[in-house]
């Protein structure tokens, strides 16, 4: 059980009309398509973090990513409550793969008029930051 707010970070990787999802299979939200990252290690920033959790994720490189928005997911219920940023990524290097399998069932590109479901919470306010710039 939660007594504090945990940090995490998150990275929208979007390029050419499609945003990368990784599939979830850990709690919370295992089975959801969400965005690529994690929580963030003591004494290190948000943006460290970030590239740190894209690389170690996906295998990949990101190239200026720019804070899009911040996020919370509040599940009462189960007594969870995540703040996390998330950065905006248009620019990477190397081939996305699943690095991380154990933790992700699958890695894939999404139009972004055709989105899986579900879509963890921060996606879903990621997706909603970004459509309003």
């Amino acid at each position: 059980m939660q007594n504090e707010p945990r940090v995490g970070c998150g990275a929208a990787i979007i390029a050419d009309g499609r945003i990368l999802l990784v599939q979830r299979r850990t709690m919370p939200e295992a089975g959801s398509w969400g965005l690529a990252g994690g929580k963030i290690d003591l004494f290190e920033t948000a943006l460290d973090a970030t590239v740190r959790e894209v690389r170690e994720e996906l295998g990949i490189d990101i190239e200026a990513p720019e804070l899009l928005c911040f996020t919370d997911q509040i599940d009462r219920a189960n007594a969870i409550h995540w703040v996390a940023p998330v950065y905006l990524v248009e620019r990477f290097e190397g081939t996305p793969r699943n690095v991380e399998p154990e933790k992700h069932a699958a890695v894939e590109w999404f139009a972004l008029d055709a989105l899986p479901a579900p879509l963890t919470s921060a996606t879903v306010q990621a997706l909603a930051a970004w459509r309003r710039r």
